[in-house]
């Protein structure tokens, strides 16, 4: 291995700490304790070298988003083939992205409510976004019908979005949970002409 093979591969690490330990502090104190002092204390390293990663704190916030997004659509491509009907893989997808919200709520919120500078909704979104919502591009293939197979896809991931939030913030009845969840997957079958 070549001398800059070696520092690529180290930079690459630390880039990767950094983010890891960022997402760690994140879900255990909330992105308010995550500050690139305590950040760099925290990974061993000085400032500037964070810096010489990240231009912002903002920029780390999106590079946890980013892995997050990775993280999402593994969970939901696990859950889209554990089913063969197209209305439980739809299900399981929903449920998925809901547990996932509710088991990593920094993490969530680096992703959907933290003003981060990530593209969504073009050519030039990340990999792992693109991969996450190409989860529900597919599950909901089947049922689509005559409807535009893209915005269906937005308004389901809106709708889930919706629930996770109002949830979060106790603003739903926990015990309508599935209520809400069914009645939502009825109206995308039902849908379907």
């Amino acid at each position: 291995m070549s001398v800059q093979q070696r520092r690529e591969r180290e930079r690459a690490e630390r880039h990767r700490l950094i983010v890891q330990t960022a997402r760690e502090m994140a879900e255990a104190e909330g992105w308010e304790s995550v500050t690139t002092r305590r950040l760099a204390e925290r990974v061993e390293y000085s400032q500037p070298v964070l810096y010489s990663h990240f231009k912002s704190k903002g920029a780390i916030v999106a590079a946890v988003a980013i892995d997050g997004f990775g993280d999402m659509a593994y969970e939901l491509y696990d859950a889209r083939i554990s089913h063969e009907s197209p209305e439980e893989s739809l299900r399981a997808v929903a449920d998925a992205y809901l547990r996932f919200a509710g088991e990593r709520p920094a993490l969530y919120d680096a992703m959907f409510v933290q003003r981060i500078d990530v593209s969504f909704g073009s050519g030039e979104s990340p990999a792992n976004l693109q991969a996450a919502f190409n989860e529900f591009v597919t599950v909901l293939r089947p049922l689509a019908g005559e409807r535009d197979l893209e915005s269906l896809a937005e308004v389901i991931w809106s709708s889930l979005h919706g629930i996770a939030t109002l949830s979060a913030g106790n603003r739903l009845r926990p015990e309508l949970h599935q209520v809400r969840l069914d009645l939502l997957i009825d109206q995308v079958v039902a849908g379907r002409t």
